[in-house]
């Protein structure tokens, strides 16, 4: 099985492949797929980021990298799941591992194309704190586009989109959610028009991207260091003090004031 190529499948056509997964067309081949070929390029990565410290970081960064996103993956998926059930939704635990390994696959493969300039900073700027602030702002972009991604992908109103595309053409047959004429055009309804449920799983999708944001960050701080510090001896764990974003503050700050 070439697990890269159902990647450049899901990069090449997105609309298709999420399409595929709504109806549990070849979903254990996609999940592994998805799953190894994202840890590869997450631990491409991870050892780059390493490769400030020593060798030795960049084994331990290059495995904790996909750790970290594959860690929050198992931590946050029982609880969108099965408020999404309770809350009436249709799809399979496994479709929903699924949907998550795409916009991880995505984050992946967006870090994977950050790895020329990180590494061009690596070898021109042996600046500590910068070098943490750049990959601050690249881990955050690629991030925020991983879960625009999923959020898309996601909403019941997709949900309810894909079940009226296989549903039988009917000329000028309203729904409650879409609208299917004989030339097999669908237009979404107004938010409005969305029954209670769908608008209650709506509200736990956008709670749920925000802890599954949080929890990440806190992961990768429990999980530090990725980087390494300069003339320090390589931990594969640091005491868990402070916080995430209180050590990115100190970064600022220690760049705007020297």
């Amino acid at each position: 099985m070439n697990y890269f190529t159902v990647l450049i499948t899901l990069l090449r056509d997105r609309e298709n492949f999420v399409e595929e997964i709504h109806h549990k067309a070849r979903l254990k081949t996609k999940i592994t797929a998805l799953l190894i070929s994202s840890s590869i390029f997450l631990a491409i990565y991870g050892g780059i980021i390493g490769a400030f410290a020593s060798p030795l970081q960049v084994l331990a960064s290059a495995i904790k990298l996909p750790a970290l996103y594959l860690i929050t993956l198992i931590i946050c998926l029982p609880t969108l799941y099965f408020f999404n059930a309770f809350f009436g939704s249709k799809q399979s635990i496994g479709q929903n591992l699924a949907l998550l390994l795409t916009a991880i696959s995505i984050t992946a493969v967006l870090l994977f194309s950050f790895a020329p300039v990180t590494l061009f900073f690596l070898i021109t700027i042996r600046n500590y704190q910068f070098f943490i602030l750049l990959n601050v702002v690249i881990f955050a972009l690629t991030g925020f586009i991983g879960i625009s991604y999923l959020y898309q992908i996601m909403r019941p109103e997709s949900e309810q989109l894909e079940i009226a595309m296989a549903a039988p053409v009917v000329d000028n047959v309203e729904s409650d959610f879409v609208v299917v004429d004989a030339d097999q055009k669908l237009s979404k309804k107004s938010n409005k028009d969305l029954d209670p449920a769908a608008k209650t799983r709506t509200n736990i999708l956008r709670f749920w991207l925000g802890l599954y944001a949080f929890v990440g960050c806190q992961l990768a701080w429990t999980l530090r260091p990725f980087f390494g510090a300069p003339g320090q001896a390589f931990e594969l764990f640091r005491p868990r003090e402070g916080n995430f974003y209180l050590s990115v503050i100190q970064s600022l700050l220690e760049i705007l004031t020297n």
